[in-house]
């Protein structure tokens, strides 16, 4: 593989997470704050706008991306998104942080752009080590990026805003000085764009029963594992009594072993057992941690219980999530990488939307229940053990997905292992 690229793309989705990670914990603050006065239903419908845009967005950039390069676009949604952040930032109207997070959700769907580019410079063998690289970034961003958020705020709610611009301008330098195009004239996806058959090829791959199954086991992962998010903090706060301190380590916890796994093993993996292999691990090990989170309280295993359900959670997610995004890369050909990465982008930012709605409706409770912290909340431990089991059910429905998909693809699988042993 070409080091220096893909430390750049690193970088760059490094940094576009980063910005993600400081929004999270400060807008619901800065929008409910004595400039804009926002309910938390408009706290929720900012959040959503950014997902929704991002839906809608993320295939369209990825066809541009084909067309024109991956570089420009790159270049031109990091752009957009500081800009974005700059509306945040100097916001006075309500109006000002819709637009701010609209901007934001329209240039923030390069993740697949990001993922095309990787694609055009790996191997298949060594593919899924390269989309593990966009994990560990994304596990990183979410370390960094809400505690920075939180140190930030401290000078100004809006100061960690500006700041999260002028990484996205540092970030765009930094692109534009050092990263090579991929997409030459001759380069497949070109071509495929300039003879205007991009939409239909697009449609005909998304029949393909093979990419067809791992999209749909990418989305029920995403929604699991947005129940998961939405509804952890809750959980933490009703059953010990933490705070958003005490989430804020153990999301770093999860985050630092999703960075050693989808940094440094996945590769390896991969190469050793397959991709389909550690998505069916992966899954069994997201489900079984959500089944057992409702048993988990401060007299039934503590702490320790709590540590170790969030890292065999990590753990699934981290094998799970590179190697089904290897997975959808390799069931195209070249000329459509930017477009079905970015419809598997999409189909993540569909999930993040389902997951949380689902989240919200299950967790909870119309009766209030004191939680450990002495104060009454509309959850209960029946709509806890509703939620997560919810979440684990759907895994569950995941890996038998997997499972099935592994065994129509055994012959591939032969063939993996045989070359294996001949290599050794």
């Amino acid at each position: 593989m070409k080091r220096s690229p893909l430390v750049v793309i690193f970088t760059t989705v490094f940094i576009d997470l980063v910005g993600f990670g400081i929004v999270i914990p400060v807008l619901p603050f800065y929008a409910e704050g004595a400039r804009f006065n926002a309910t938390p239903r408009t706290v929720g419908l900012l959040f959503a706008s950014y997902s929704i845009m991002q839906l809608v967005f993320s295939p369209i950039l990825g066809r541009l991306s084909d067309r024109y390069g991956r570089r420009p676009v790159l270049l031109i949604s990091i752009l957009g998104t500081g800009i974005g952040f700059l509306i945040l930032g100097f916001a006075t109207t309500l109006w000002m942080l819709f637009v701010g997070r609209i901007l934001d959700g329209i240039t923030g769907g390069n993740i697949s752009t990001a993922q095309a580019y990787i694609a055009d410079i790996t191997t298949k063998e060594d593919r899924a080590k390269g989309m593990g690289l966009v994990g560990a970034a994304f596990g990183l961003g979410f370390i960094f990026g809400p505690a920075i958020g939180g140190l930030l705020s401290r000078w100004g709610i809006e100061v960690p805003f500006l700041f999260a611009a002028g990484l996205c301008l540092a970030n765009a330098t930094l692109l534009y000085f050092t990263l090579p195009e991929t997409v030459t004239r001759d380069h497949p996806a070109r071509i495929s764009a300039a003879g205007g058959r991009g939409f239909t090829q697009l449609i005909n791959s998304l029949t393909q029963p093979r990419l067809g199954f791992v999209l749909t086991i990418y989305f029920l992962f995403i929604v699991a594992f947005s129940i998961m998010t939405t509804s952890f903090s809750l959980y933490t706060m009703f059953r010990f009594g933490y705070d958003a301190q005490h989430n804020g380590y153990l999301f770093a916890y999860v985050g630092i072993i999703a960075v050693i796994i989808q940094g440094g093993l996945i590769g390896r993996l991969v190469k050793r057992f397959g991709e389909l292999p550690l998505v069916v691990v992966g899954a069994l090990f997201f489900a079984a941690s959500l089944f057992a989170v409702p048993f988990v309280g401060p007299n039934t295993g503590g702490l320790l219980a709590l540590l170790v359900g969030g890292g065999i959670f990590s753990m699934g997610n981290s094998l799970s999530t590179p190697a089904l995004t290897s997975l959808a890369s390799k069931s195209v050909g070249p000329a459509e990488q930017g477009s079905v990465l970015g419809v598997t982008q999409s189909a993540a930012s569909l999930a993040r939307a389902v997951g949380p709605s689902l989240a919200a409706l299950l967790i909870h409770s119309a009766m209030a229940q004191m939680g450990a912290d002495g104060k009454p909340h509309n959850m209960s431990d029946h709509s806890l053990l509703v939620t997560f089991w919810t979440g684990s059910g759907i895994m569950l429905l995941a890996c038998l997905l997997a499972i099935y998909f592994t065994r129509v693809h055994a012959a591939e699988f032969a063939d993996r292992a045989a070359a294996t042993v001949a290599v050794e």
